[in-house]
Order: C-alpha cells, then sequence, then structure tokens
C-alpha cells in the first residue's frame, strides 16, 4: 500500500475518534484539532465536510489524479532501452550525464534514478555518512595543484598510468593523459600542458615518488635539499613542492581517481577505443572538458593566484638537465649514446669543456654551454642540423 493512502486511512480513522470525543463533549475543538495534528480550523473545515458528505469529504482527492508532468509509458520504455543496450553497467550519475549530454535528455537525475530502481536496473545504495573534511581547499585557484598517477586496466589487457594535474581549488583538471609508466616526463608535460593554459602557479602537491623526492629511508621524511630532476625544475619555476605522507593525505585526487576508474573505461569500451593515442585524443577533446563541467566547484575567493609565463621557451626548463665533460673528438657519452658537438664560429674546439645535456618530454635532446645552444639531437642521438647559436 502507498504510503499516502495508507495515512489518509489513519487519518480517518483518527478523525472519528476525534469527532466522537468532541461530540461528547470530552474535547473541546483545539484539544480534537491537536490530536489530528491540524489547527482548528481545518478541524473546523473537517467537521464541515464530514456533516455533508461523512467520511468521503476527508478524502484528498489529488490522491487519485495522474500528475500531469508525469512521464508517457513510451518515454519510461525509451530510458530504460537506452540503458540496457548502451549503458548497462554505468552508475546513475555517469549514465545521467551522457543522458543530458549525448542524448539531450529533459528529465532531471531524481526521475532517472527512480526509474532505472524502479525498474531493477541499478541497485539501490545505502545511505552514506556526512563526509568531514580534513583539510579545507585553498581559497583561489592556481595556489596549489594536485599531481598524481593512477595504474589501471584502462581497456581490455592494458594497464596505462593515468596522469592528472588539478587544481585544490576547484578540482579542475588542467591537464590528463595516458602514458606506459609514469616517470619525470610525464610529471614534466603535466605541468607544462598547465603553465601553458593558465599560467605559473604557487605550489604542487604529490606523492612521494622517486621521480618527485629523493627519500634517504624507506617510508621517512623527503630530502628537501637534494633534488630530483623535477624538483630543480620546480625550484627554478618557483613552484614549492608539498610531499604527501599518505594516501589519506592525498584523499581528494584519490577520490577523483575512483571517479576516472569508474567512467573512462565504459566510456572508452562504448566508443570502441583501444589504443593510447586515440584514448589520449578522446580525453583531450572530450572527456576533460565534459569531466570538468560536471565536477568544477566555484573557489571560495574571487580571485587567481596564477601569473603568465614570460620568460622564454619553457621545454628547457621542464626537462632533464646533466653535466658532461666534453672529449678530445668534441664527443659527450650520454645514456650509451655519442653526441658530437659541431663546429660553430665561437670556438674551434669544446675539449675537456663541461656543457650542459637536455633531454626533453619527447626524448630529443640538446646540449648547452652556459647560456648556449650548441647542437639539437632526436632522440636517437642523430644530430638535427647546424644551429645559429641560440641562447636559452
Amino acid at each position: 500500500m502507498k504510503r499516502t493512502i495508507l495515512l489518509q486511512e489513519l487519518r480517518m480513522i483518527r478523525f472519528e475518534e476525534a469527532y466522537v470525543g468532541w461530540a461528547e463533549k470530552r474535547f473541546t475543538q483545539e484539544e480534537a484539532s491537536r490530536l489530528l495534528g491540524v489547527s482548528d480550523r481545518t478541524f473546523r473545515r473537517y467537521l464541515c465536510g464530514y456533516e455533508k458528505e461523512g467520511l468521503d469529504a476527508l478524502i484528498d482527492k489529488r490522491i487519485s489524479q495522474v500528475s500531469h508532468r508525469r512521464a508517457a509509458v513510451d518515454e519510461v520504455i525509451a530510458l530504460t532501452t537506452l540503458y540496457k543496450t548502451r549503458y548497462f553497467g554505468w552508475n546513475v550519475k555517469h549514465f545521467f550525464s551522457f543522458y543530458k549530454r549525448a542524448h539531450s535528455g529533459k528529465r532531471g537525475y531524481t526521475w532517472v534514478k527512480n526509474t532505472l530502481q524502479k525498474e531493477a536496473l541499478v541497485s539501490k545504495s545505502s545511505m552514506r555518512g556526512v563526509h568531514r573534511k580534513k583539510r579545507e581547499r585553498t581559497p583561489i585557484e592556481g595556489m596549489m595543484l594536485h599531481q598524481d598517477g593512477s595504474d589501471h586496466e584502462w581497456v581490455p589487457e592494458e594497464r596505462w598510468d593515468l596522469i592528472v594535474t588539478m587544481d585544490d581549488a576547484t578540482s579542475e583538471h588542467y591537464s590528463m593523459f595516458f602514458v606506459e609508466e609514469e616517470g619525470t616526463a610525464s610529471s614534466f608535460q603535466g605541468v607544462k600542458e598547465t603553465i601553458e593554459k593558465k599560467g605559473l602557479f604557487c605550489s604542487i602537491y604529490t606523492d612521494r615518488g622517486s621521480h618527485y623526492w629523493l627519500t634517504p629511508e624507506a617510508g621517512g621524511p623527503v630530502d628537501k635539499y637534494n633534488l630530483t630532476q623535477f624538483g630543480r625544475a620546480m625550484k627554478h619555476l618557483g613552484i614549492e613542492m608539498i610531499p604527501a605522507y599518505s594516501p589519506e593525505a592525498r584523499g581528494r585526487s584519490e577520490r577523483v581517481f575512483r571517479t576516472h576508474q569508474e567512467r573512462l573505461p565504459k566510456e572508452l569500451a562504448l566508443l570502441g577505443i583501444t589504443t593510447m593515442n586515440e584514448a589520449n585524443k578522446y580525453i583531450k577533446n572530450i572527456y576533460m572538458a565534459a569531466f570538468n563541467a560536471e565536477f568544477v566547484v566555484p573557489a571560495t575567493s574571487e580571485g587567481s593566484a596564477f601569473v603568465p609565463w614570460l620568460h622564454g621557451y619553457l621545454d628547457d626548463v621542464l626537462c632533464e638537465q646533466y653535466q658532461r665533460t666534453v672529449g678530445k673528438n668534441n664527443c659527450i657519452s650520454f645514456e650509451g649514446l655519442t653526441l658530437q658537438i659541431p663546429k660553430n664560429q665561437y670556438r674551434c674546439h669544446y675539449n675537456k669543456v663541461k656543457v650542459r645535456v637536455h633531454r626533453y618530454v619527447d626524448g630529443q635532446m640538446a646540449i648547452y654551454h652556459g647560456p648556449r645552444k650548441l647542437a639539437e639531437y632526436d632522440n636517437k642521438g642523430k644530430l638535427k642540423g647546424l644551429l645559429n647559436n641560440k641562447v636559452a
């Protein structure tokens, strides 16, 4: 029996008790109305209706009327068919975002959820307790960013690392892509895409991965003085690095990754995407923007901590840098490769000179002497041609 009908019948039983008590002068109108949980005026209205029509006067006519907003049977069938044929197994919130975005759905989230639950296509979840935040978000965007990676089977029989760089204040994703394995190059790429899109930020919050930090003792504090390649680049840019010492400390990014692990594999499977290149195109062109539109929250304060990058070629900061000494044949050895320095107008040779090797995110390399670039190489060490001795 529906709750509304049950309550109506209980009200009618209670009214009979109150009416008899009032008629026998055991109750005043005020006491009778209190017994029913209504006002004196409503009790008098009940009395007038009861004397004319009996208990039928207490029946709520709205219960028997069909709401003009009720969905037609065809609309319910269309929704359930769509879910069963294309999105079966998706959680309601994920399905609802596609229902609105890809199918121009007009109904609200609650209607969609109740309809799917009524048809036993999704199960009802238990009520969750209130989430108590241990740390408040930063007040404006750009004050602190999170960067982390998630290893998961994003497509069948393929495990990739998803690298995300997002804002603590709003949860907006500025960079997001797949790589075979998280490391220095992927971290540089995420920071570069963020700076090119928004500008320099104040700080970055990361785990204690070896490409972020050197940790002298396992599980111990990080070494903030002996820097990794990534640490050196952040120091050059004036970006503070903040280490996290537990998964709970990275709770915000951990929750975001659970959402991606729930949604991304289903969307990639829906579109038949199986390769990393196709998946990265989908993330860049569609998924990240849709995710931001749904999940970004407004910052608690107006303004931005981002500042423009105005200091030249960003790739020569966000790269690995190594010192080498040039041999008598004007060559250096680097990672099993021999890099030949070509002749230029400034010096006849660089014998025993200390130079700096830059290895970029894409694996290509360059040799610098002080601020001057001497040569560029592909990722196999092949000289790419003579330069105009560009100054970094």
